[in-house]
């Protein structure tokens, strides 16, 4: 008999969680790339404030990356590295050169909202697949992102 929660996955789906989480590695890394770019050029009222939440995001971005990266190779698959490939996997576009508060922080807060819903998406498969590693890994990072909209929007609600 098998537990209920396998947390062993054959070929086939090791593959195609492996797949998903690296089109999710793909957008989170232009969105980290998008997130340096904004701590770099923000211009406005709020420049110093909004310049160290960005750091913050950036980091935390960061180190997502390699986690999301580090199960991607737990799982038996090779994580992508290579940008060109993140551009044609990722929804999040890449951000010229913003100067304007409102415009960065309305970015992020789309990019958070398609990364939260990809992770939404890959826990629906991870749990179709009884892969409760990636459902835990991932279910952790919605939750504080979540609060970070909040603040992100927040900041939007006070201009």
């Amino acid at each position: 008999m098998g537990s209920e929660e396998d947390t062993s996955l054959n070929d086939q789906k090791s593959e195609i969680i492996a797949a998903r989480l690296n089109r999710l590695l793909a957008n989170y890394s232009i969105f980290y790339q998008n997130a340096r770019g904004f701590q770099w050029h923000i211009r406005g009222g709020k420049s110093q404030e909004l310049r160290d939440k960005f750091r913050e995001l950036y980091s935390n971005l960061q180190e997502k990356l390699d986690t999301i990266a580090e199960h991607i190779i737990s799982l038996g698959h090779h994580p992508e590295n290579i940008f060109s490939e993140y551009i044609g996997l990722s929804v999040i576009p890449e951000s010229k050169k913003i100067w304007d508060e409102e415009e960065a922080i309305a970015n992020i807060l789309e990019s958070y909202s398609v990364i939260i819903t990809m992770q939404k998406e890959i826990i629906t498969k991870a749990n179709e697949f009884k892969d409760k590693s990636t459902k835990d890994l991932l279910a952790s990072f919605i939750q504080r992102q979540e609060e970070q909209m909040k603040v992100y929007s927040d900041f939007l609600d006070k201009k």
